[in-house]
């Protein structure tokens, strides 16, 4: 084995080489390996340029070409592009349509919060361990909730049910929005099984309800603008925190929420999402909605 080295031990050639290479999945280069990270560069470099680095020396060169270190997010691969691709259309139009008739448009979605930590990325000192604390809690200490906001007011609903969502809780969910908002309301969520059955039928068969569900393409999470309020929630509230308890949960939770109140703004600026840029660079007229493909009407066979 060649002793250990500094850079530049790689001449330009070589380091081209490499961050084509890291680019890939490591398979793509031979390494049975899941993920890069040191040792996997370390590895890469030894079987394609015979040079042993050290671990200094394989982040240096990571930096050098320009990588950072990011947490990733999941690209759905069974997402389709056609209708994610219509549905910007169609809510460009429906957002233009809602502004003209005065309605609210909600995004909303479900959650389950343990009482264990969630895990993030977490600051230490160079050489310490980054540990979190858990006592373990059971698996039944959680609490499951109804989340829905408005990024045009930067509203946020919540509701915690009894047990698991069904229909009968996502139609509870929907008479507290429609309790509390008078406007014509536009719901905008995923095609949760939750959000399916008799209840919500029986429900939306009321006379004047004035709520229109709007469906996602599936595999659209990323469209879905109350993924950002959970996202935050965890963020400030369960990140490498172990609460212990479901009432903790509930505690911790309940003061979120209270505060979002006087946070509308921030609400409105987090909230964003792809979907909103896309539909704001087509500015679109509402009546163009009526020539949008089928896979986006909404009728009560939806649910």
């Amino acid at each position: 084995m060649s002793k250990a080295v500094v850079p530049p031990a790689l001449d330009q050639e070589q380091q081209a080489q490499l961050k084509v290479a890291v680019q890939a999945p490591p398979a793509d280069a031979g390494i049975e390996l899941a993920n890069w990270n040191w040792r996997v560069v370390r590895e890469f470099i030894r079987r394609r340029f015979h040079t042993e680095l050290a671990k200094s020396s394989c982040l240096n060169y990571l930096h050098r070409l320009g990588f950072v270190l990011k947490r990733p997010k999941k690209r759905l691969l069974k997402a389709d592009a056609e209708k994610r691709a219509a549905f910007v259309l169609f809510y460009a139009a429906l957002r233009g349509e809602a502004q003209a008739r005065g309605a609210k448009t909600f995004f909303a979605d479900e959650a389950h919060l343990r009482a264990d930590a969630d895990l993030r990325g977490k600051w230490v000192l160079f050489g310490e361990r980054a540990l979190v604390e858990s006592s373990s809690p059971r698996l039944g200490e959680r609490a499951g909730y109804y989340s829905a906001v408005c990024i045009e007011t930067g509203e946020v609903e919540r509701m915690e049910p009894e047990g698991n969502c069904t229909a009968e809780t996502s139609a509870a969910f929907l008479r507290q929005l429609r309790a509390n908002h008078p406007e014509p309301l536009v719901v905008i969520w995923d095609n949760s099984p939750a959000h399916h059955g008799k209840a919500m039928r029986e429900y939306l068969s009321t006379p004047d309800l004035r709520l229109r569900l709007v469906p996602l393409p599936a595999y659209s999470p990323d469209f879905n603008a109350d993924e950002m309020i959970w996202d935050w929630l965890r963020e400030e509230v369960t990140a490498n925190t172990c609460l212990g308890s479901k009432a903790r949960v509930q505690e911790k939770t309940g003061q979120f929420f209270r505060r979002l109140a006087g946070r509308a703004d921030e609400v409105k600026r987090r909230c964003r999402t792809a979907l909103q840029a896309q539909a704001d660079a087509l500015s679109m007229p509402g009546p163009k909605m009526l020539l949008l493909p089928i896979h986006v009407d909404l009728t009560l066979a939806l649910v």
